[in-house]
């Protein structure tokens, strides 16, 4: 047997069903538009593509979306670089579209919370178009613009997350705008009460029109140093940046977007934020009782992580120790930037990232794909359409965003009738969903039948947890509910273990990663590999 594993035991409570929000309670589903399900047969998904498959979804147990960007956009960033926040760009389809689509998917009991961008938007909006003009036009000031220094080099040591300077020049105005991003993204001026009140405006059109929720992108980049002074560090990393973001008006911000979207009853704020964040500057963003800022500050704590029990477990404990008591946390293994949990663990480890994102604490957020195991798709260069991938070699999030695969043996993989923007790929053909319905051993079943454990047990959706003392290389925790208890065990060793051995009461195993019939044996080993909850 491995040495035991000293851990602090950390228990947090959960609030009552009387004070419990939707999403609390929710199973997320990211769903990237462009690559969902193309019904117009222009080898680009959309709303109608979604619209096809709710039945889809509703049979996996998803009860919330989150879509990525469909706004009109001139596509320099794939829909984060907006040029219009009220509409929706002709390649996704109409609001009429979005209408049907969301009445839909409420009569299927599954709420939509859409991507929204107020950072920046894209060079081609018309706002940014009248700003670059000259320095007297009605939106003069709606962006970030800064004078050369005497030199003419740029206004300060700034840089953009795509690397490089983080300024641009426009000889009409003779000045410098800042885009924390691409060029083709200028910042707003957020210190701007124009600007504040037109999003405001775009946020409520959303709301008004029923979305449940908004994913507000890079929110931390909102409120930027007043006089634009160097960041002290040249080579700073935005995590600690202390000019260019994170500044504490932006606070201020958030808790009127979180006020604006309760004024439309139960809705919900996810606020993204720097990736790099640590746990305690991450949790910060959750508020204070009684000045609530993000629902949902995203969590990608968990994301950094590879599948160690030494580097879970720490994690784990860390958030739960530094999680405010009125907090509600939130788990995600991965999203449209980062690539695949299959690729980065392997596709049998999936499901062990699996059972642990659904058998924590706190709401899980599912990329698409992740059900079927898809993979990241190798591209050649000329398949590429990320700019990133341009700039930073390397860095480039094309091949997590491929198309859903459908249909083996149909063309494309029955995402569309045409080439796709971006190709299936091979592999992730051989996983596609018609394959996997109906397949006992597939991890398409694995995930819909562990969703549907963790809505159906209390312990499990709403309970209480507790990190227990475990065998080094093993992840183990208990989830408890008035005296309903579970134990989650996960096995990333290389030697069995004997969960009844473990001094944790175990009685018997509810669901395991080696499948039914293999369960009924786990209480007494369980293999390297291998996990289970169990009941005590």
């Amino acid at each position: 047997m491995a040495t035991a594993q000293s851990m602090m035991e950390v228990q947090k409570k959960t609030r009552a069903d009387k004070q419990r929000s939707w999403f609390e309670d929710a199973i997320f589903y990211q769903i990237y538009p462009r690559s969902f399900n193309d019904t117009n047969g222009d080898g680009v998904g959309d709303l109608g593509g979604i619209l096809e498959k709710v039945n889809y979804l509703k049979s996996l147990g998803i009860t919330a979306l989150w879509l990525s960007p469909f706004f009109p956009s001139p596509m320099e960033d794939f829909g984060y670089d907006v040029s219009g926040y009220c509409d929706v760009d002709p390649i996704f389809g109409t609001l009429e579209d979005f209408d049907r689509l969301i009445r839909t998917c409420h009569s299927s009991d599954i709420k939509m919370v859409i991507d929204f961008v107020p950072n920046h938007t894209s060079q081609h909006h018309p706002w940014f178009v009248e700003s670059r003009k000259n320095k007297t036009n009605p939106y003069a000031d709606w962006y970030i613009w800064a004078d050369p220094k005497p030199d003419g080099s740029v206004p300060n040591n700034w840089t953009c997350v795509t690397t490089g300077s983080a300024w641009t020049y426009v000889k009409a105005r003779h000045q410098y705008y800042l885009h924390s991003f691409l060029s083709a993204q200028p910042d707003l001026n957020w210190r701007n009460p124009e600007v504040r009140e037109a999003i405001f405006k775009a946020m409520r059109f959303w709301f008004e029109r029923g979305v449940d929720g908004l994913r507000v992108d890079m929110i931390d980049f909102l409120i930027k140093d007043e006089f634009l002074r160097d960041e002290p560090d040249p080579d700073y990393r935005f995590k600690t940046s202390v000019r260019h973001m994170n500044q504490p008006q932006m606070r201020d911000i958030v808790a009127d977007m979180h006020a604006l979207a309760r004024e439309y009853g139960d809705r919900v704020i996810i606020g993204e934020i720097n990736s790099e964040l640590s746990v305690a500057q991450t949790v910060s963003y959750y508020g204070k009782p009684g000045n609530r800022q993000m629902d949902v500050p995203f969590n990608f704590v968990l994301m950094r992580q590879p599948l160690e029990a030494a580097a879970i477990n720490a994690t784990l404990r860390e958030f739960e120790e530094l999680l405010p008591d009125h907090a509600w946390p939130n788990h995600t293994w991965g999203n449209h930037d980062v690539p695949r949990v299959a690729t980065r663990f392997g596709v049998e480890k999936a499901r062990l990232a699996a059972l642990i994102l659904l058998t924590l604490r706190g709401t899980p957020f599912l990329y698409y794909g992740d059900e079927l195991g898809m993979e990241d798709v190798k591209l050649t260069r000329d398949q590429i359409q990320d700019p990133w991938e341009f700039r930073q070699p390397g860095r480039g999030r094309d091949p997590n965003r491929t198309p859903l695969p459908w249909t083996a043996g149909a063309r494309n993989a029955g995402f569309s009738s045409v080439d796709p923007w971006l190709p299936v790929g091979a592999d992730n053909e051989a996983r596609a969903v018609d394959t996997q319905l109906g397949n006992s051993a597939s991890l398409h079943t694995f995930y819909r039948d562990l969703i549907a454990l963790r809505q159906a047990t209390p312990a499990l959706l709403k309970g209480d947890q507790k990190l227990l003392e475990a065998p080094k290389d093993v992840v183990a925790y208990e989830r408890n509910l008035e005296g309903e208890r579970c134990i989650v065990i996960v096995n990333l060793g290389t030697t069995p273990i004997s969960p009844g051995s473990l001094p944790f009461g175990i009685k018997g195993c509810m669901f395991s990663t080696a499948g039914p019939e293999p369960a009924k044996h786990v209480s007494r080993v369980l293999d390297a590999g291998h996990g289970g909850i169990f009941s005590a």
